[in-house]
């Protein structure tokens, strides 16, 4: 049946695909009939250009594996996948059609624009809309994968919390596999030892298993792997991210003696450079259109409470350096007089009654845009902590102080997977580094779309 299901939806998805492209030479056709004073021929002579177009396209997706949709991939990420397959299956179109219309029937430039950039735009919507009708009905329980989840510690623990906030995905915990064997884990129980596995995904008719202990050593890991080879299982595995942090292994040699670099910095050279000028231009952009609710936060500061608008604090950023920050107050001047530097808590009784309207929106923060202008922030990077926390981190978290090989950024790689206020320092430095390790200008992109779609959202926000 799940077999069946998976059918129906990829083949669903052709289908949307291909409606969607041919709206789109549709449109670049109305377009063109829009802006072409000449006589042009009647949509009819263009049929034949229309399914060259849809069938390339199709052609295309499938070679880029767009049709074998992952169950946890986001939207932001399925578009950059299909403006690269679109552009593609759009060039080889217009080779085809020159070559089998050539003297024929006309195929203008300006239609050929508008063919490329309506077939990304309308197939990236359509995809929006058949990814929300699969999640619907996969978290009714249509299509469910049985999952069970090796370590049932605090990345267990974690991994169980991700899938029932996302039942979309589609996943079942049947239960944990652990050595120590405790009764349950947040309400799932422990089915047995990692010894019981082959007997278990049998029993339980499992579908994917994932291994969630990083502390585990390389041969812990491989015998795991070994007991589920006997059935048809999906095997993940959590990485240790301390240890498996580089984008890339990459080799090199050391005077003919190879070498592999498994840890590099992505932020250099030409990059640094791009990254700055987007900086510039974002910060510039966002406080030009900000700029009417900065300025009614800031009359709703002095009429609520006494006090400066701004709230400057001493941070972190780029080589440990310290600069000062800026945000709006949100709290009492003399919050800190009593209690000394602390985090900020849910309910915090220090705050005042529009500062705790503007942190639960994330307001508090616009003013950082200056500091991004100014060159201290980015506009995505590690969040700045205060030199007192990172004196107490730095001691304790290995490899705290790599964070600060990059830019302080107003938002972050953390922070758009959940990781903001009081969380794990432990989970969000892992994910700081992963960043820095791992950067490109779309993933920064990526970052800043999901801050902009969440930032309504974001329950860690006090």
């Amino acid at each position: 049946m799940r077999h069946r299901v998976s059918w129906l939806f990829a083949a669903s998805l052709v289908a949307m695909d291909a409606v969607m492209a041919s709206l789109a030479f549709a449109a670049a056709y109305w377009l063109r009939l829009q802006s072409e004073y000449e006589n042009i021929a009647p949509f009819d002579d263009y049929w034949g250009m229309l399914t060259i177009h849809v069938v390339t396209v199709i052609l295309a997706f499938f070679f880029y594996r767009l049709y074998h949709r992952q169950r946890a991939t986001s939207h932001i990420d399925e578009f950059y996948a299909i403006f690269e397959a679109g552009s593609v299956g759009t060039i080889v179109a217009i080779a085809f059609i020159s070559l089998i219309y050539k003297n024929e029937l006309d195929y203008p430039r300006l239609m050929m624009v508008y063919a490329w950039v309506l077939t990304i735009l309308l197939v990236s919507s359509g995809r929006v809309v058949h990814a929300r009708w699969q999640w619907n009905l996969q978290a009714r329980g249509l299509n469910q994968l049985r999952l069970v989840i090796v370590g049932s510690g605090e990345v267990g623990r974690m991994i169980l919390q991700k899938i029932r906030q996302s039942p979309g995905l589609g996943y079942e915990v049947v239960g944990f596999i652990d050595d120590r064997e405790p009764p349950s884990v947040l309400g799932v129980e422990v089915l047995g030892t990692t010894d019981d596995l082959p007997n278990l995904l049998e029993t339980y008719r499992v579908d994917e298993v994932i291994v969630a202990r990083p502390e585990a050593s390389h041969q812990e890991i491989l015998s795991i792997i070994a007991r589920c080879e006997r059935e048809k299982v999906t095997i993940k595995v959590f990485p240790d991210v301390f240890q498996i942090m580089a984008s890339e292994v990459s080799i090199g040699d050391l005077n003919g003696l190879p070498l592999l670099t498994v840890r590099d910095i992505a932020l250099r050279g030409w990059r640094l450079s791009l990254k700055r000028a987007v900086d510039i231009l974002g910060s510039a952009l966002a406080l030009l259109i900000l700029s009417p609710v900065m300025m009614l936060v800031a009359i709703l500061i002095k009429l609520d409470s006494p006090g400066p608008v701004f709230y400057a604090q001493e941070r972190m950023g780029l080589d440990a350096n310290p600069f000062m920050m800026l945000k709006f107050r949100s709290m009492r001047s003399d919050a800190e007089k009593q209690t000394g530097p602390v985090w900020a808590t849910p309910n915090d009784p220090r705050r005042t009654r529009i500062g705790a309207f503007i942190r639960r929106l994330s307001i508090d923060e616009l003013p950082q845009f200056i500091n991004v202008l100014l060159g201290d922030m980015s506009l995505v990077g590690p969040r700045p902590e205060r030199p007192v926390f990172v004196e107490q981190f730095k001691k304790s978290i290995p490899r705290y102080m790599d964070r600060h090989k990059e830019k302080a950024g107003i938002t972050g790689w953390a922070q758009v997977n959940g990781l903001r206020g009081d969380t794990s320092i432990i989970e969000r430095t892992k994910y700081d580094l992963w960043y820095i390790e791992n950067w490109s200008l779309l993933l920064d992109f990526k970052i800043i779309l999901r801050t902009m779609t969440s930032a309504f959202l974001d329950r860690h926000a006090h």
